[in-house]
């Protein structure tokens, strides 16, 4: 049954009203009720497990008859151990440091005054995502642990995990005494609750996340008349040093391009030193087409492999989210530094070497949310993190940047005590 316009738009204002009311409810509450809150929602994942694989089983069986691709098959997939890792990600927020009313900093100025700069909740955050249904618990519990409500809009081909997911946890809400409508769920597939979204809901939110493809991050960015936290792509590179352990290097790669191809932190281009080109190429790319991955390479990594396929400009521009890897011989760490400034996207890159010299400039040069040295770009996540979980990985360069947990979430206010004080 489709929802009118104007019954959706008034369906949608009336969530933005009910989660300003629960953001001030949650505000007054102490640390330990929002972890309170935070260990029922684990509690009724948990118990509600057979419903929520069963809602999706549906999800699915409806994306293998729309032929989605494997990487969004396996972004949508819930499984026992997924459930497992879901609900252990919320207790692992719960037992995270509550960062609400957080003194970052205190000073005293000529005057007397003391002020202070105290974590404050954002509010009300809407998250928009596509399909990855425990996005749902995580973004819930972040928004729980950081004292904000929130509004989430799944992708259409999540929508029966996410409802069966968003139930559990709302349940558990109500169950601790804490409002449930703290979370909602739009229950709808309409496109256009996306655009009631972004249009603020007459003032009742406060940020949006988007956590999802190219075209879903770019429509937000675009659109949206509040503050937007996101990032457009995870084209993630790692650069092969001269000086580099050839085991870590085959080991590394290995990980980085085949543990998931699906999520944003896998390694899309290869960047390897011409001097040990010839030596370690070949050992990398072994395993890497034994577990069926494409490899497309510019013409000294051609020449060293004659069966690859020739890397084309988009190429170097792609992320794949697949097993699919474009590599490229550069001279030197300059050259990698080039390659990577010209067609990275601010998300993830990583180094390989033992020269301490070279790691540190590569470090300290790379603009990137997050910069690796002899470590996957898979660890590119909230919960390596020790976050527990993330609500995405930031881009941008104001307020946030890289993984977003609780912390991220939060703004501050300046608390200022004084002594009768008056300005001359």
């Amino acid at each position: 049954m489709q929802t009118s316009e104007t019954s959706l738009a008034d369906m949608m204002i009336g969530m933005g009203k009910r989660a300003r009311a629960a953001s001030m409810r949650l505000s007054h509450l102490t640390a330990k009720d929002r972890s309170r809150g935070l260990l029922a929602m684990a509690d009724a994942l948990e118990t509600s497990q057979d419903d929520i694989l069963k809602s999706n089983a549906l999800d699915m069986q409806q994306a293998k008859q729309k032929q989605l691709s494997d990487a969004m098959l396996d972004r949508l997939l819930l499984t026992p151990e997924r459930m497992r890792s879901m609900s252990g990600a919320v207790r692992m927020i719960a037992g995270l440091p509550d960062p609400v009313g957080e003194t970052i900093a205190n000073w005293t100025v000529p005057s007397g005054l003391d002020i202070s700069r105290v974590r404050t909740p954002l509010g009300v955050i809407g998250i928009i995502y596509e399909s990855r249904p425990n996005v749902t618990a995580d973004a819930s519990a972040l928004c729980l642990r950081s004292g904000n409500a929130a509004i989430l809009r799944a992708g259409s081909e999540s929508l029966n995990s996410a409802l069966a997911i968003a139930t559990a946890l709302r349940s558990g809400l109500e169950g601790a005494g804490l409002p449930a409508d703290a979370l909602q769920l739009v229950g709808t597939r309409e496109r256009e609750a996306v655009g009631h979204m972004l249009s603020g809901l007459e003032g009742n939110l406060d940020v949006v996340v988007p956590r999802g493809g190219k075209g879903l991050v770019e429509r937000v960015q675009k659109d949206a008349r509040i503050p937007v936290i996101g990032h457009l792509e995870g084209l993630c590179h790692i650069y092969i040093d001269a000086d580099a352990d050839p085991q870590k290097a085959i080991d590394i790669a290995f990980n980085a391009k085949m543990r998931r191809t699906g999520v944003c932190g896998a390694m899309e281009t290869l960047l390897i030193n011409e001097a040990v080109a010839a030596r370690l190429l070949p050992a990398i790319a072994s395993p890497l087409r034994d577990a069926g991955c494409e490899l497309r390479g510019d013409a000294q990594a051609k020449a060293l492999l004659p069966d690859m396929t020739t890397a084309t400009e988009e190429d170097w521009r792609a992320e794949y989210l697949a097993p699919i890897l474009s590599v490229k011989v550069v001279k030197n760490l300059d050259g990698a530094l080039a390659h990577i400034a010209r067609y990275g996207t601010g998300h993830t890159e990583a180094i390989i070497t033992e020269n301490n010299s070279t790691a540190e400039r590569f470090l300290r040069e790379v603009d990137a949310s997050i910069v690796l040295h002899n470590a996957s770009t898979q660890f590119a996540d909230g919960g390596e993190f020790g976050m527990g979980a993330e609500i995405g990985i930031a881009t941008g360069r104001i307020h946030a940047r890289g993984p977003v947990g609780a912390e991220q979430l939060t703004t501050f206010k300046y608390v200022v005590r004084g002594k009768g004080q008056t300005r001359p």
